[in-house]
């Protein structure tokens, strides 16, 4: 460890340390408090936001004076929050948003002394520590960790400005990969609206010279799902170790990974071990398709879907199966196009028509796929048609998949980098560094809430 580093409480570099609870007592709360669905004055910021990376969807909202009632835990940008209970001890940093934003109950809000210390190196420091930070948490039932562990944490401090420099060279990581993130997005965007103006609007190339019958363009026909699926199976499990049974290799896709992967984050998650003539039926290969059919909650419907591609299986460079609560598609190519499917279930599932053949029984949802096979019909385009659609998006499922693939680099670069900044093994006193645009040194005792952007 490099001498300019020093050893601090984390207290030591607090102005604030604070919970939901601070505004008052739980009857207080309830009676000035209501949580809201629809859009209003604040965002109620919590772990599932982060967990997401979705700041934009699904989110809590509170009205005004609800808010400012919540005096005590407004959230600024720049902020560090940390779980104080169910998964304890993890650490999240607040971005920019785009209205004022309040705490969550089961987060503290840690607020930087940014005259002694940089608010994104402490952040970085932590969630390099987290393994650390959750040997303080304690109990059986209910882990949590308190306000006196969270001040008692000990933490290496450079000088200031060399924490500014290592969090300039992180950050500089950070926002390649946000650009990504959000071109990412944007080409996802253009496939969904092309899928919708071509299928849904049915302005297709050449629609003008298509006789429609019974709203249905000349040359498509209604078929049953059963007749569009040419293989399905179930997943697996398999065991965690491996044995003379269980001994082949595979990493598993879980429906909760889904999400995550359409929106091109791709992380190796969990690899487990299967036997032979399991893995063989369940292998997955490049246009199959993942269909979830159990699991969920109440609020969370069935029937997220997603399609392999050759990118996603180049990253994960070994053999990969779907979950047991996830179905195996293959789509019947000579019938339906896997692209036009992936886009047909996006929006099957956005309309939440994809519910119709859901269950809901003791705390978990099943999904009813022979009856979805046997009665959901579709409106199938000729193959000519499809085959345009497929030429027209493959191109922008390419170019994501390569965002994709870059920010995992990136990502795997920045995370190596990190515990060797940070504990002082790689010296950048001397090194000249630029700050990258979005890390204007946020003062999140200076701002105003986290409604910037």
């Amino acid at each position: 460890m490099s001498v300019l580093f020093k050893e601090y409480k984390l207290g030591e570099h607090l102005i604030l340390l604070t919970d939901y609870h601070a505004n008052g007592s739980y009857e207080i709360l309830k009676k000035h408090v209501e949580l809201k669905d629809d859009p209003d004055y604040a965002i109620m910021i919590r772990t599932t936001n982060f967990e997401n990376n979705d700041f934009t969807q699904k989110l809590k909202y509170i009205t005004e004076n609800a808010y400012n009632f919540l005096k005590k835990s407004k959230v600024h940008a720049g902020d560090i929050l940390m779980n104080k209970i169910a998964n304890a001890g993890s650490v999240y940093y607040v971005p920019k948003l785009r209205q004022p934003v309040s705490l969550a109950m089961n987060l503290f809000l840690l607020r930087i002394n940014t005259k002694t210390a940089n608010q994104k190196y402490v952040y970085k420091y932590l969630k390099c520590n987290e393994n650390y930070i959750k040997t303080f948490a304690t109990g059986t039932a209910a882990v949590t960790i308190t306000k006196n562990a969270v001040r008692n944490l000990d933490i290496l401090l450079p000088p200031l400005s060399i924490q500014k420099k290592i969090a300039a060279i992180l950050s500089a990581y950070d926002e390649l990969i946000e650009n990504n993130n959000r071109r990412i997005a944007i080409l996802e965007k253009m496939a969904e609206e092309i899928y919708r103006e071509w299928f849904v609007r049915m302005r297709f190339p050449g629609h003008e010279k298509v006789k429609v019958v019974k709203g249905v363009p000349e040359g498509w026909e209604l078929k049953r799902f059963r007749d569009l699926i040419s293989y399905y199976i179930g997943g697996g499990w398999g065991n965690d170790y491996q044995n003379i049974e269980f001994y082949k290799p595979a990493y598993v896709i879980r429906g909760t990974d889904i999400p995550k992967l359409n929106d091109g984050i791709f992380k190796h998650e969990i690899l487990r071990y299967h036997k032979a003539s399991n893995f063989k039926t369940r292998q997955l290969i490049k246009d199959d398709i993942v269909f979830e059919v159990s699991g969920g909650s109440k609020d969370q419907l069935l029937g997220r879907t997603l399609l392999i591609t050759k990118d996603l299986l180049k990253f994960f460079n070994s053999n990969v199966i779907c979950a047991s609560f996830c179905k195996l598609i293959r789509p019947n190519q000579k019938n339906v196009n896997p692209l036009f499917l992936k886009y047909f279930f996006k929006l099957y599932y956005d309309t939440g028509m994809v519910g119709t053949f859901q269950t809901q029984s003791t705390g978990i949802s099943n999904y009813h796929f022979e009856d979805f096979l046997n009665f959901q019909t579709l409106n199938v385009p000729d193959i000519t048609t499809q085959s345009k659609f497929e030429n027209t998006v493959q191109p922008i499922i390419e170019e994501k998949d390569a965002l994709s693939l870059e920010n995992s680099t990136l990502k795997q670069s920045r995370d190596l980098l990190l515990p060797r900044l940070i504990s002082g093994k790689l010296d950048v006193e001397k090194l000249d560094i630029t700050f990258p645009p979005g890390m204007s040194n946020v003062d999140p005792t200076e701002g105003k809430e986290a409604d910037a952007a």
